[in-house]
């Protein structure tokens, strides 16, 4: 007999917490289910990254939240994708934009013709030839444009926002839409003694909290998914090795950036991302191959401006849990698994996370197909964000440090050997399984870190590599012209969504 889910109940505040809360407060409603959120304030929250990729647009549109609005509330700024420097050798940058690079043409991927035009004497990189990433150098900005004819109809973007200030704004969404807050820690838990499944919370206020289902946002401790369920755990740190993280924030020096930069460093990269009023930094390593001393003077020698407060120092695991969803119980963020926010993917697994539940929102008990398509989908999508960070080290020339001598010789997966053995070979790129990264995000990394196929698609090889590269060179032209017209980055922001000047308190304790 089954019957339908009438409490929620989410274990843990932060983004996951919120933006979990808000989403099912936006499709459910109150007076059908109930939907309430302990957390404690006494209990920090880890931000892996304030950078995002553009699937949170659509996240904030199924809530309906105005753009100009929400970047104000977090003091956001625009992102068109990430600069990488030192990754393939030291000296080396390319951009991975957001956008296409140049016009795919009679059904061939467009950097066929770039690869043919090299033999034509072209030496521009590719990412010259992206709209996103040319604005993005040019520190230039404009939404895109619906016209199809419009190159301005190419650019995609996401945002760098503060994201404390992002789980408050989505805080208050939830709260007017009935999601209720209860400030306090969990104590224990209590199960169905047939079935396991999670009964009630009991806080450390002697308050007991029923629940028909659960979320469990409480981070890496995980306190539902694996304290109280056994969920398991899949390492990953043969791949990836960096397991500490040192962040700080500190004043801006210089422009504002309309992109994420990151530095390749002696064991490890470093993070900047620039928010509409401080720049947030920070520094990933492997504490196998660095002290937390080292890797801290690293991050503070490298700080564009006055540094704010002191570094905070994070551990964790890479992977995720063998189980996303066990019993009545469902894992996001943190609880769920961790990959470094080196493509800036941490935010958009929480998401990915809220929205997959949503489509298989089930009466209950939940029918055991449905547990196990959340779990291959969500073990799919953590597998494949992995390969791709798994790219980024693997495919280096670098041998000036025992780090990185081991990710340029270590093993890998069968699927990733497969997509860059593909690549390298015969140029071709496919994306498999509702794929999050593009044929051109995997091109751009390929060969900004010094991938080069051997060979390439025979129909364009038989054209005229000068007219080819002539061609190449117009897009590159109207491109810069485009670009030219477009406002700073900083006026762009300033005219549409600038937030309130911080005060020296905010400052104080940001």
């Amino acid at each position: 007999m089954t019957r339908p889910i009438k409490k929620i109940v989410i274990l843990g505040g932060g983004t996951a917490g919120w933006m979990t809360a808000a989403a099912l407060s936006s499709v459910l409603a109150s007076k059908d289910v109930s939907i309430t959120l302990v957390e404690s304030e006494l209990i920090g929250t880890i931000g892996v990254g304030e950078a995002t990729i553009p699937d949170i647009i659509n996240f904030n549109r199924l809530l309906g939240i105005r753009e100009d609005e929400f970047m104000k509330a977090t003091q956001a700024t625009f992102k068109l994708g990430i600069e990488f420097v030192d990754w393939g050798r030291k000296g080396d940058v390319y951009v991975h934009p957001f956008g296409s690079h140049g016009v795919d043409m009679n059904g061939i991927d467009f950097h066929h013709y770039w690869l043919h035009s090299r033999n034509g004497g072209n030496p521009q990189p590719i990412h010259r030839y992206s709209l996103c990433a040319v604005a993005a150098l040019e520190e230039r900005f404009a939404l895109p444009d619906a016209n199809p004819r419009s190159l301005r109809s190419h650019l995609r973007y996401a945002y760098h926002f503060d994201a404390g200030l992002y789980a408050a704004y989505l805080r208050k969404y939830a709260e007017t839409r009935g999601v209720r807050r209860i400030e306090g820690q969990m104590r224990t838990v209590d199960q169905d003694a047939d079935t396991g499944d999670i009964l009630r919370l009991h806080l450390d206020d002697e308050s007991v909290i029923e629940g028909d289902f659960f979320f469990d946002c409480t981070g890496f401790r995980a306190l539902l998914i694996e304290k109280a369920l056994g969920a398991g755990f899949v390492d990953w740190k043969h791949w990836l090795p960096c397991d500490t993280a040192q962040a700080v924030a500190c004043k801006h020096a210089g422009g504002l950036l309309p992109f994420t930069r990151s530095t390749a460093r002696k064991a490890g990269w470093q993070w900047r991302i620039p928010t509409q009023q401080r720049t947030g930094n920070g520094h990933i390593y492997s504490s196998d191959f660095m002290s937390d001393d080292e890797a801290q003077s690293i991050l503070m020698r490298n700080l564009d401006g006055e540094m704010i407060g002191q570094p905070r120092r994070i551990q964790f695991r890479a992977g995720h849990r063998e189980t996303f969803w066990s019993k009545n119980c469902v894992a996001i963020g943190l609880s769920a698994g961790f990959l470094e926010p080196l493509e800036s993917t941490s935010i958009y697994l929480i998401q990915e996370g809220i929205s997959r539940f949503i489509s298989l929102y089930p009466d209950l008990p939940a029918p055991e197909i449905v547990r196990h398509e959340y779990n291959r989908h969500m073990q799919t999508e953590f597998e494949q964000v992995r390969d791709f960070i798994i790219l980024h080290y693997c495919a280096t020339e670098r041998s000036d440090s025992p780090f990185w001598d081991y990710c340029r010789t270590m093993s890998l997966p069968d699927s990733l050997v497969h997509k860059i053995e593909l690549f390298r070979q015969v140029g071709r790129v496919f994306r498999y399984e509702e794929e999050l990264f593009s044929k051109a995000s995997w091109v751009a990394v390929f060969l900004g870190q010094g991938i080069l196929p051997r060979s390439y698609d025979p129909i364009v090889r038989n054209l005229p590599p000068g007219e080819v590269s002539q061609s190449l060179e117009s897009m590159r032209v109207a491109m810069i012209n485009e670009v030219g017209r477009m406002a700073t980055h900083a006026d762009f922001i300033q005219n549409y969504c600038a937030a309130r000047r911080l005060t020296s308190i905010d400052v104080a304790s940001a």
